[in-house]
């Protein structure tokens, strides 16, 4: 169980490392050699050397080869979040980065941190909107996008609000949510200008002075 435990952890360690990078950024040189180092190294495994009774040498290519797939599986899995957050709307790959994005605000120890982590889904979908509208593919996923922008604001501003009353953060957010999100109005047909619109007074009224 402690293994399990400190293999997940780990992943959502790196995880919530590419969150931060910017949308279509790749990941720093620094972060790629640490997780080359850890792979390498075993860390992600966190088992003591198997212990092999004696004249029972075979016994240990069970042990080893279970290692080895763990560790094959954790490789797996940083190379596949390298492309996964990178991913837009309609790309293969972007179920993964959703499914990612909720399982760090499942795994959050309290409101503050999953308020947070919305928020920064959010700030994600924004910048996910504006790479639509530079594409020939956009359509459609531009509204959907717009509207999953709105929902994980509403929800992370209600869990902040709740857990840090007042929060300068929230108002650090909603200054960098305009910067992105008002450039792109001239950009939207009328239906999604009236959902960006709609979404610009709302966070509007988080700037406001107290």
């Amino acid at each position: 169980m402690g293994r399990a435990r400190r293999e997940r952890e780990l992943v959502l360690e790196h995880l919530a490392e590419l969150r931060t990078l910017p949308l279509g950024g790749m990941p720093e040189p620094a972060f790629r050699e640490r997780l080359r180092a850890e792979l390498l190294s075993g860390a992600l495994l966190d088992t003591p050397e198997p212990q092999a009774p004696a004249r029972r040498r075979p016994a240990r290519r069970r042990p080893l080869l279970s290692q080895l797939a763990t560790l094959g599986l954790a490789a797996v899995m940083m190379i596949s979040s390298f492309a996964t957050y990178q991913s837009v709307p309609g790309d293969s790959l972007y179920p993964l980065k959703r499914a990612a994005e909720s399982t760090l605000v499942r795994l959050s120890s309290d409101d503050a941190e999953r308020g947070e982590r919305e928020l920064a889904s959010a700030k994600t979908r924004a910048q996910e909107v504006a790479t639509l509208l530079g594409s020939a593919e956009g359509g459609p996923l531009v509204g959907r996008t717009l509207k999953d922008m709105e929902e994980s604001t509403r929800s992370g501003i209600s869990r902040l609000e709740r857990a840090e009353p007042r929060s300068p953060k929230i108002k650090t957010f909603a200054r960098d949510q305009k910067k992105v999100v008002g450039p792109i109005l001239k950009q939207l047909d009328d239906s999604q200008l009236a959902q960006a619109e709609g979404y610009l007074d709302y966070i509007e009224g988080l700037v406001a002075p107290d």
